[in-house]
């Protein structure tokens, strides 16, 4: 997925009024390189405050990222408040630097972009 792709993942995965409440989740895919999932969860036990802030000043408010062990897909769900979009942060310093550090254990692009694939909700109960 291309930076302008990742700007627009939040408007293409996202559903408004979830559970009740005005938000948007996010849900998307990643690649992990094999025999990285000890030091992927390492870093993220160790992710900076600047990036949880930076995160959390676009209206993420809750973030979460699974492992499959056996295929090394992470799959990760972001909720963002109401009238709040993550577009932003591809263009944003902390998080090129996040990725640099990340680089060498996912699949990402030239500019070390994490390859991301957009999920559609196929089902949703409440």
């Amino acid at each position: 997925m291309s930076i302008s792709n990742l700007r627009k993942r939040a408007d293409y995965c996202s559903n408004d009024n979830i559970r009740g409440t005005k938000m948007k989740q996010v849900a998307f895919k990643m690649k992990l390189k094999p025999g990285c999932e000890d030091e992927y969860k390492k870093r993220h036990d160790e992710i900076w405050s600047e990036l949880k802030t930076t995160l959390s000043d676009v209206g993420v408010f809750d973030y979460s990222i699974y492992l499959d062990s056996e295929t090394h897909t992470l799959f990760a769900v972001q909720k963002l408040k109401e009238g709040e979009t993550s577009s932003s942060l591809p263009d944003n310093p902390i998080v090129r630097k996040w990725w640099d550090y990340m680089a060498d254990i996912m699949d990402t692009h030239a500019d070390k972009a994490p390859v991301c694939i957009e999920l559609k909700e196929v089902f949703h109960m409440s």
